[in-house]
């Protein structure tokens, strides 16, 4: 879990790239289904600045079909043995099943991406404690398959970090060391677009309310669209850039994108911005 660690302490913020090997996520879904396919897709990512690798079997798009846990491992466990093995990052692996986040831990994978936080599978904490493995605990109201059907809250900021700060503590009572653990708000898993938009401009109160690093993921998603057109999910690259800089300047340390080369620009910009004087930016 060092790397992992160095990454969250990083100079500069992380960015997560996105490894789906599935056949129907919103945005790619079928694109790196084969393997060699997914390993190709994850080293590109890594060339264009990708701090860590997130491989992910199931979708979790609103309305997904589950997928049961040995055709999840089928998927995953082969891309994080390969990527572990060359991508020279940390590799994530995306799922809320404590069996095959240990064949990926075992595979090679130091995080485990858990859009339940834990929630999902009562193993899961133990399992990533006993592995010492990086934790990302997201927050997300219902399910994949319900979590667009009327989601509400009376102060979605103020309960968003509630609910982390909760699974958080729940995560150190486990075991899991407190230096890899990462909180997510969740941006599109029960929430409308205005509750999106309450999260993002809420981030600075977020930060000060969750002892965790926060990792913000927007890459494409559906509220974009709505907001400056875009039927289709790459359509909403540049909307996504917008929020991966609104993000860092507003307290996350790490974004979860598809473009990372876009992503990574901006963080190494902000970074220099952040340490400029009026004698010229550091170089």
């Amino acid at each position: 879990m060092r790397a992992w660690v160095s990454v969250l302490d990083g100079p500069r913020p992380a960015v997560m790239g996105i490894v789906n090997v599935t056949p129907d996520s919103f945005s790619d879904g079928g694109r790196w289904l084969r393997p060699d396919d997914a390993v190709r897709h994850g080293l590109d990512l890594v060339a264009e600045g990708a701090d860590v690798l997130d491989v992910g079997g199931e979708s979790t798009r609103p309305g997904a079909a589950p997928v049961d846990a040995e055709e999840e491992r089928r998927r995953v466990v082969p891309v994080v043995r390969a990527l572990a093995a060359d991508a020279g990052v940390p590799v994530s692996v995306d799922t809320a099943k404590a069996s095959v986040a240990a064949a990926a831990i075992e595979a090679g994978a130091t995080v485990v991406n858990d859009v339940t936080a834990g929630r999902g599978d009562p193993r899961m904490l133990a399992t990533v404690a006993e592995a010492g493995a990086g934790y990302v605990a997201m927050h997300m109201q219902g399910e994949p398959r319900t979590m667009q059907d009327h989601p509400h809250y009376d102060d979605v900021v103020v309960e968003v970090a509630d609910f982390l700060s909760e699974r958080l503590e729940a995560c150190r009572s486990a075991g899991i060391a407190p230096d890899g653990l990462v909180a997510d708000p969740g941006i599109g898993f029960g929430k409308t677009l205005h509750h999106n938009l309450e999260l993002l401009a809420g981030l600075p109160q977020l930060a000060s309310r969750v002892d965790a690093p926060l990792l913000v993921g927007t890459s494409r998603k559906s509220f974009l669209g709505r907001l400056l057109g875009g039927a289709h999910a790459a359509e909403r690259e540049e909307a996504t850039l917008a929020t991966v800089v609104w993000s860092f300047d507003r307290g996350a340390r790490m974004v979860r994108v598809h473009d990372v080369r876009a992503a990574a620009r901006a963080a190494t910009l902000l970074t220099l911005l952040r340490v400029a004087t009026p004698e010229g930016a550091a170089a």
